[in-house]
């Protein structure tokens, strides 16, 4: 699952180039020096990977507590449906049902900080901004949250997002560097394979979910151990 979660994140980062690219351009990076300027990117990018891990790992305590209620499986099952449904959906459609409109007075806030920081050149400056701008909605980063969900644990969230933002930094580190490629067919073309990409996801976590007993795809139930061997008499 680690792989689709790095192939979710290269791919997305298509997207994320149109959500958070403003952000990348604006860097203010220090031009005259090559060093210094890879020093900054590199933080700022792991500023980005911080918030990621950590909302895996919040969103990994979750699962946690619905495998812990035995709910694992059918959880998996479950991502997988919504996933695909919000690919099948027309988009027409879902914007009826904005969930991100409870957090826009957060999402103001995060801009707002986000602009101050931008005014200054620190390392700590580019681990602000990259902090903040994991937090800006996306909905690739809710996909690959979904995810982290059916990890059934802190760590498991926390290690899938953290992959996901590594795929997503080829893309977003070079992007400036091409904007012609981005542009036209090319960029059209990547777009439509995002979505069949995340149906496959989608499909692959309902197969998991179903327990077929394939290992590493869809491992059998997992029984209790401790309880199993007892006998009562």
């Amino acid at each position: 699952m680690l792989i689709s979660a790095f192939i979710l994140g290269l791919l997305g980062s298509f997207h994320c180039v149109g959500m958070c690219g403003p952000i990348a351009f604006m860097l203010p990076v220090d031009r005259s020096n090559n060093l210094k300027k890879t020093s900054q990117i590199i933080v700022y990018h792991f500023g980005r990977l911080l918030t990621y891990s950590l909302i895996g790992l919040v969103f990994g305590l979750v699962g946690k507590g619905l495998y812990l209620f035995g709910f694992q499986q059918q959880l998996s099952i479950i991502i997988g449906i919504i996933m695909i449904l919000l690919v099948i959906i027309p988009p027409k459609k879902l914007s009826k049902y904005n969930f991100s409109k409870p957090v826009y007075k957060i999402i103001s806030k995060v801009k707002s900080a986000l602009g101050k920081a931008m005014q200054k050149k620190t390392l700590e400056t580019f681990l602000t901004i990259g902090f903040l701008n994991g937090f800006l909605p996306c909905g690739l980063v809710y996909m690959a949250l979904f995810a982290a969900i059916a990890g059934g644990s802190p760590l498991n969230g926390a290690l899938y997002m953290l992959v996901f933002g590594l795929g997503t930094i080829p893309l977003m580190t070079t992007a400036i560097y091409l904007s012609q490629f981005l542009k036209g067919q090319t960029r059209q073309r990547i777009q439509k394979i995002i979505p069949v990409f995340v149906v496959i996801i989608g499909i692959l976590f309902i197969i998991r979910g179903l327990g077929l007993g394939i290992p590493y795809l869809s491992p059998g139930p997992a029984y209790d151990a401790v309880t199993g061997g007892i006998e009562c008499h």
